[in-house]
């Protein structure tokens, strides 16, 4: 289990790991059956810029939150369990995080909504 950080969002606290080097980013959340509820990944990269998650040996249904440096939500899409069709961000993001299928829609979060408690900018 990686590192976890505590992000704020539609007034709720999530608890989320964190992804911030190529390997961690690279497996994500495959090969996992569960989430806890109000629980998460957050993926932190080194700059913003167009992102694209696919769904390669994930099992879970996921909703994907793009968020630009300032921690403002720029996209969210659902994705789909074990399908490698990427799907794009709107805009530049500089973090994304994932969350189970709906937890966005159920939470009232939506684009434009700020994440407070991001990481820094990962380093690579």
């Amino acid at each position: 289990m990686l590192p976890t950080v505590v992000l704020t969002l539609g007034g709720v606290d999530v608890v989320a790991e964190v992804a911030d080097d190529v390997m961690e980013r690279a497996a994500g959340l495959m090969f996992r059956d569960a989430l806890e509820a109000d629980a998460g990944m957050v993926f932190v990269y080194p700059n913003s810029r167009p992102r694209s998650f696919w769904m390669r040996n994930t099992c879970l249904p996921l909703s994907i939150a793009y968020l630009d440096a300032d921690g403002v939500i720029v996209s969210i899409s659902d994705l789909e369990p074990l399908v490698e069709k990427g799907v794009a961000s709107t805009a530049p993001a500089q973090y994304a995080l994932e969350m189970s299928r709906g937890w966005y829609v159920r939470k009232g979060v939506s684009v434009g909504a700020r994440v407070v408690g991001l990481p820094p900018a990962s380093e690579h």
